[in-house]
């Protein structure tokens, strides 16, 4: 995956917005106003999505690509490095994992 595909896949997801709140070298994916993933275009190998804490520490001790989330709250944030053994899939299942933590946290209302 590379950061067209990415970019391509976040915006496939109903309500999704992207956005530069963090300067024109941080791209950002929100729904619901409420952010998803984060690629810093200088370093645009990798991306933040959040994660389920115990998912995460799973996911980090199986995978050298899936590090404690940079600038981030590392609880609840991975950084994932897109070129490795992660498969497409398997990177499309932690942006999903992600989508769908945030698009649950939304009050019902704003829910899709």
């Amino acid at each position: 995956m590379n950061i067209e595909n990415l970019r391509d896949y976040c915006l496939l997801k109903p309500g999704v917005t992207e956005t530069f709140p963090f300067g024109e070298d941080t791209l950002v994916f929100k729904v619901g106003d409420k952010i998803f993933l984060l690629c810093g275009l200088d370093n645009p190998d990798r991306f933040n999505v959040k994660c389920d804490p115990e998912r995460a520490v799973t996911l980090r001790e199986e995978y050298e690509e899936v590090q404690p989330g940079y600038h981030m709250n590392k609880t609840h944030w991975n950084t994932v490095f897109m070129k490795g053994r992660l498969s497409n899939t398997q990177l499309m299942e932690m942006i999903d994992h992600s989508y769908d933590l945030i698009l649950k946290s939304l009050p019902k209302n704003k829910q899709l």
